[in-house]
């Protein structure tokens, strides 16, 4: 287990509706190390953005944190200030939005909004805009991008979406941050263009020795880019493992449906899926909220919620059929 650089706490976060309080995230725990490369993964709808979003304290207004903490590089994002969440967001963590579109401003050039978030992030020296510009083209260059002189110049609907998103990739990285958040980053990208895309955003926090969070509801582009996995359910991480261990055998019963659902080579016929649908969170199940899904449920689970508890070294699972509920 290397140094720690993030640790969520027990987080619970809801949203107002006009139907009433939605309590989305159930009491969420979360660590990154330094240096380290995680996925979340989970059906759409099950928080992740939500995780993801509250360590950069970028929430929409209706949503309230109603419990747990945020450890960032040893002190608590829920506390901070204006002043120190600015220099979280310039100079400590970046992240890669799902929509590059609506990421960028479309009524600026690529340059002007790359020399913004240059000029921001703290970094010494990069007040003047020859700096800022140098750093821009290099991140860029960085990322495969052709001709980077005319992309500083260009608008970002004048480009390719491969190309926008690389260019969010690029300003995410043209300074040193500790903590990478990417967001879905290949949702709206052909296949091809989604390995490139990957395989760029991997290899660009390696170089820069980043921890990387990765947002993603496919298994195979966690496989290939996390060393470690969390897999959330409903507002609740349900197991944590290596990245290796995962796919060679699931301990909670979510992760294993999780894993049937994908398609074999091999063939055998085509996945059912997991039947039965997420609960609402207007009010979501008392206990586990797998349990009307869950396979294997018990009395105990439809009214306890199970603590993620440790299983084997390096892994964690959310149910009573390990640890306290043996």
């Amino acid at each position: 287990m290397g140094e720690r650089l993030v640790e969520i706490r027990d987080l619970r976060i809801g949203y107002r509706t006009f139907e009433g309080y939605t309590k989305v995230l159930n009491g969420v725990n979360c660590r990154v190390d330094k240096g380290e490369k995680i996925s979340i993964v989970g059906e759409t709808g099950c928080g992740k953005t939500t995780t993801v979003k509250a360590i950069l304290r970028i929430l929409v207004r209706q949503a309230r944190i109603s419990g747990g903490e945020i450890i960032f590089d040893g002190k608590d994002v829920l506390k901070m200030n204006k002043a120190e969440l600015n220099i979280l967001r310039g100079a400590g963590i970046s992240m890669i939005f799902q929509d590059p579109m609506l990421a960028l401003n479309p009524v600026f050039t690529v340059g002007s909004q790359m020399s913004a978030v240059i000029r921001y992030s703290g970094e010494a020296g990069v007040e003047k805009k020859e700096v800022q510009k140098e750093l821009a083209v290099k991140a860029l260059r960085e990322t495969s991008l052709p001709d980077p002189e005319r992309i500083l110049q260009s608008y970002p609907f004048q480009l390719s979406g491969g190309m926008r998103q690389r260019i969010c990739i690029a300003m995410a990285m043209a300074t040193p941050r500790k903590l990478v958040i990417a967001d879905e980053p290949t949702t709206n990208l052909d296949v091809t263009i989604q390995d490139q895309v990957l395989k760029i955003l991997k290899q660009r926090v390696e170089e820069k020795q980043s921890s990387l969070i990765l947002i993603t509801h496919s298994l195979g582009v966690a496989r290939e880019t996390a060393d470690r996995i969390y897999v959330m359910y409903a507002g609740n991480m349900v197991e944590t493992a290596r990245t290796s261990d995962l796919f060679k055998r699931q301990m909670h019963p979510y992760s294993r449906a999780l894993m049937s659902c994908i398609p074999k080579l091999s063939g055998g016929g085509v996945a059912e899926g997991i039947s039965g649908r997420i609960p609402g969170y207007l009010n979501p199940p008392p206990g586990c909220r797998f349990a009307p899904r869950c396979p294997r449920v018990m009395e105990k689970c439809r009214r306890e919620q199970p603590p993620l508890v440790t299983v084997d070294e390096g892994r964690a699972a959310a149910c009573f059929l390990y640890g306290e509920g043996e």
